[in-house]
């Protein structure tokens, strides 16, 4: 009797298509988190503090756009793969669905509550990398305060799930970054010297 390896299992391009989005994504909030920690501590009056928030919303719109084809190609996946058969809804299943649907709430709510808090400050205040965007609140004084109040919380709540996913996919974490380092150190090792 001869024992065959498993065979690993057939990753698709839709799936391909989700993951590259996925650690797109995860840059973008990256940049998106640095950037907006960094400019809220900034003096009003510094030249470059205008610069950096429209470079923050200029990549919160992105991660909207990115978002929106996300959601898509996740529908793509999943209507392949549960019309062939249903998953087993197992706690672990429930466990994961509810932590992604959160994070997907957070990715969609935080940059709303940031348009709220922008259009409430003043109209005509939203561009992408220099194209301006129709509002999508109407100026108003009275919410900026609201707005601001619930970009924080809601992206820091958003951070902690973020953490939460890391910590339940930190398998998949530590192989990445293995890959990562050895992938820096071959690149960029220096030459042995010979002689």
């Amino acid at each position: 009797m001869s024992t065959q390896p498993a065979a690993k299992p057939r990753i698709n391009s839709a799936f391909k298509q989700l993951m590259s989005l996925h650690w797109v994504m995860s840059a973008c909030y990256l940049v998106l988190f640095t950037s907006g920690t960094s400019m809220a501590r900034l003096p009003g009056e510094l030249f470059i503090r205008g610069p950096l928030y429209d470079f923050h919303k200029s990549v919160g719109v992105l991660t909207m756009a990115l978002l929106t084809l996300r959601i898509l190609t996740l529908l793509r996946v999943w209507w392949k793969k549960y019309t062939k058969r249903l998953p087993k809804f197992t706690k672990e299943w429930y466990k994961n669905f509810a932590l992604h649907v959160s994070l997907y709430f957070f990715m969609w709510l935080v940059p709303v509550a940031g348009f709220l808090l922008t259009n409430s400050y003043k109209n005509n205040n939203v561009k992408f990398f220099g194209i301006l965007l129709p509002d999508l609140f109407p100026q108003d004084s009275a919410m900026v305060e609201v707005g601001s109040s619930l970009h924080f919380w809601l992206a820091y709540t958003f951070l902690a799930f973020v953490i939460l996913h890391i910590l339940d996919k930190k398998k998949v974490v530590r192989a990445n970054w293995r890959r990562l380092t050895n992938f820096v150190g071959t690149k960029f090792a220096k030459p042995q010297k010979v002689g």
